[in-house]
């Protein structure tokens, strides 16, 4: 009888740890459908941690950065992950979102230089996500960057961050991204932008795109879609290209439909600007955070080294800038942009030699 009440001893804890085992499973695959997402932003790879010499120089205090990285552009989202990463003590994840025929790429530099140490997820982006929601010139279909709009699917790319930090590639930051992250938002706002009105943009002029500082540059005002809303026309726009979110309230009013419907308006209806002063990104940004947007400093958004090859801010107040932005024609990587010297620092040579010869191209194309 002791043997008996032994082995059914032994049974029920068998069955207690098989059941703890399933349950674990089934947590297990939970997440992993939670993390899987329906747009096509599929995780491909996730450094989780740190070695544990640099966990310890680090603060606990974790940081969602969210980054395109196309091919022929992958160098500017180098350099601005490095500039980003020596500048923090606190536990910077960046999400490198990408298309598919770039992600060996994007690996190999990643873990053969001094960026090993980085924390990082790569994540492909489908993009058959924006079938007929962007309206797609024959003659210009090359032209159309799928990864501009992912900054729309910000929820997708970061599913367990309440807040995060999407930045453009053609960015450098001179100072912690900390201070940037914890960029205080109003109740009921999704996201901070830097207002185009502030006083470090001073208003550029480029010849041929309309107004590039209120909404009449993005949006086609003689469209009675466009006049119902009754935006003022004079409204200052934002920069798009650096912005923080706040996840939740963003999940809350269901920003990333609203993107998508104003996408899907324009195809039909083409209601941007003919003198379209930015990205096609822009003005659906513009319309669903009108008067709905906090502010982020302005130096951590200093742009438009990028509109022409000419310095347009003295040497100190570029030393001074928090975030340097080289939105415009003119990339720090093509040499010819104002400066380029402060990109270098911070760019991390191609293993493989293949973005320097799109450096080449950029450089001989500039000089024609």
């Amino acid at each position: 009888s002791v043997n008996i009440s032994i082995l059914i001893v032994a049974v029920v804890i068998f069955l207690l740890v098989l059941h703890h085992n399933f349950l674990g499973l089934s947590d297990f695959l939970k997440r992993e459908l939670s993390d899987s997402s329906p747009l096509g932003l599929q995780p491909i790879d996730f450094i989780p941690a740190a070695p544990q010499r640099l966990a310890d120089e680090r603060n606990d205090k974790e940081i969602s950065v969210v980054i395109a990285a196309s091919d022929e552009r992958l160098g500017g989202a180098i350099a601005a992950m490095n500039s980003i990463y020596r500048h923090t003590r606190s536990n910077v994840v960046f999400h490198i979102v990408t298309l598919n025929d770039t992600v060996d790429h994007l690996r190999l530099w990643l873990s053969n230089t001094a960026l090993k140490n980085l924390r990082y997820r790569i994540l492909d982006f489908d993009p058959r996500v924006l079938e007929g929601k962007v309206q797609v010139d024959s003659q210009k279909a090359d032209t159309l960057k799928p990864l501009t709009f992912a900054r729309f699917y910000l929820p997708s790319l970061v599913p367990h961050a309440e807040k995060a930090i999407y930045v453009d590639d053609d960015i450098i930051v001179q100072d912690d991204i900390l201070e940037l992250y914890n960029t205080p938002l109003k109740p009921g706002h999704a996201a901070a932008f830097s207002d185009d009105c502030d006083s470090t943009t001073n208003k550029v002029a480029v010849r041929g795109a309309g107004n590039q500082y209120n909404y009449i540059g993005f949006l086609d005002y003689k469209k009675e879609t466009i006049r119902k809303l009754a935006m003022k026309a004079n409204t200052c726009s934002f920069n798009p290209g650096v912005f923080v979110a706040n996840l939740t309230e963003w999940k809350l009013q269901n920003v990333t439909k609203q993107l998508e419907k104003w996408m899907a308006l324009n195809v039909a209806e083409e209601l941007y600007s003919r003198t379209l002063a930015g990205s096609i990104a822009t003005p659906p940004l513009l319309i669903v955070f009108y008067k709905q947007h906090s502010s982020i400093d302005p130096m951590w958004n200093v742009r438009h080294l990028g509109s022409s090859a000419g310095k347009r801010y003295s040497p100190q107040f570029v030393k001074a800038a928090k975030l340097l932005h080289w939105n415009g024609h003119f990339k720090p990587w093509g040499r010819t942009a104002s400066y380029a010297e402060v990109w270098e620092k911070w760019y991390v040579p191609d293993p493989t030699g293949k973005f320097s010869l799109i450096r080449r191209h950029s450089e001989a194309y500039e000089a024609k």
